[in-house]
């Protein structure tokens, strides 16, 4: 499977399984070491099975198998849900987030608050719809007190998102604020307000850096700045 790292994904499901082994019978018939390797290629058969019929299985797989349980990092102690992310797997458009906020983590989905719903209005301003993109943090679980993610919670949940991208394959990412900027293009670029509506590339994707709609909430002067990084995604979007 291009762009996914499927053994790494058959060691996951297999660590979850024998974690959970006393609520799975079918470890019965992996007791020893030539059932195990027929239950891997199973598993190897189906995650290929996942992958090829659709985007929308493929990203459940991830969020099934590997996301929804992960107890990786310091956040999963206090989470009240996994907050994967939404919209449509076939979007030639993506945004990224930092992270789950309060009403994120009380409803297992991104940017439903303030600055969800400032988020909302911004993608309605280039006349698309919230189900026509695909909406990500690089965080999966609410940090404490909406604190920003650390360098090791980063590290260790990335790889999620790195898959959805990988599975969606979007023409364009636009990312919202330092913390995912500086994760698509790197630290070296300079700040979120001298990076922001300039162009660079991700993997062949065509990325553009934005404010964070909860920047915008306290900085709203610098929505003009934003509607004009806006305008050029929206152009991207519809040149073809």
């Amino acid at each position: 499977m291009k762009g996914i790292e499927l053994e790494q994904l058959i060691e996951d499901i297999e660590s979850f399984i024998i974690d959970n082994k006393e609520r799975f019978t079918v470890m019965s018939a992996a007791s020893d070491e030539k059932s195990l390797i027929k239950l891997k290629n199973y598993m190897r058969d189906k995650g290929e099975m996942y992958f090829k019929t659709s985007k929308s299985d493929g990203l459940k797989f991830l969020k099934d198998i590997k996301v929804n349980k992960c107890v990786k990092c310091r956040l999963s102690i206090s989470r009240k849900q996994i907050v994967f992310g939404e919209g449509s797997p076939e979007s030639k458009l993506m945004f990224i987030g930092e992270a789950p906020g309060a009403e994120e983590d009380n409803t297992g989905r991104p940017f439903v608050g303030r600055a969800g719903q400032l988020l909302t209005k911004i993608i309605e301003s280039i006349n698309l719809k919230r189900e026509d993109v695909y909406i990500a943090n690089i965080i999966k679980c609410r940090p404490p007190e909406n604190r920003n993610p650390m360098e090791d919670e980063i590290t260790l949940c990335a790889p999620f998102l790195k898959e959805q991208i990988s599975i969606i394959k979007p023409e364009i990412i636009c990312t919202l604020g330092k913390f995912s900027t500086e994760f698509i293009i790197g630290t070296d670029k300079g700040a979120i307000s001298s990076v922001r509506g300039k162009e660079f590339n991700y993997e062949g994707i065509t990325v553009i850096p934005t404010y964070h709609p909860s920047y915008l909430l306290r900085n709203p002067g610098a929505k003009r700045e934003t509607w004009e990084d806006m305008k050029k995604i929206r152009g991207l979007y519809f040149k073809n």
